[in-house]
């Protein structure tokens, strides 16, 4: 079986998100932030225990998506799928997905990077471009696996 690109970085995105908190965790103060506002800017703190919300939180997204990724003919097509057009539209979804899951994961993976700067008193935020790069990245790309069904099921 052949491991894709996403799938492997995805794989070490978890690995590196549960590296950060347990590298860090003893060193970090109580209070960590646990919100941002739209501009990048904490605007909610915690206890450093929430810091294991977000690997925690990204390790179950990966690992369920994983399991539906194992089950393409379970999801909604935009195309009718026929005997001609569900392999190429299978495989589709199925490197959305994986896309998806490990896009997901790296957002997650900063997100808790710069919560430990901020602990450490290293930075004051994520930083105004965040938000509009983040979604970027994970829209910009389903919007062509979206729209690959059409294709595909032209060409067959």
């Amino acid at each position: 079986m052949k491991i894709s690109l996403f799938e492997s970085l995805g794989w070490l995105a978890i690995l590196a998100i549960w590296g950060l908190v347990i590298a860090n965790y003893s060193s970090l103060s109580d209070s960590v932030p646990t919100h941002f506002n739209a501009a990048g800017e904490p605007d909610s703190f915690g206890r450093k225990a929430s810091l294991l919300v977000l690997p925690s939180i990204a390790t179950l997204t990966f690992l369920g998506l994983t399991f539906l990724n194992m089950f393409p003919e379970i999801f909604n097509y935009p195309v009718k799928i026929t005997v001609d057009n569900a392999p190429a539209q299978y495989r589709n979804i199925m490197r959305m997905m994986r896309y998806l899951k490990m896009t997901l994961v790296i957002t997650f993976s900063f997100i808790l990077y710069k919560n430990i700067q901020i602990a450490q008193r290293l930075k004051d935020g994520l930083g105004h471009w965040f938000l509009p790069i983040s979604l970027g990245v994970l829209f910009i790309p389903l919007v062509y696996f979206i729209a690959n069904p059409f294709r595909i099921s032209k060409n067959k």
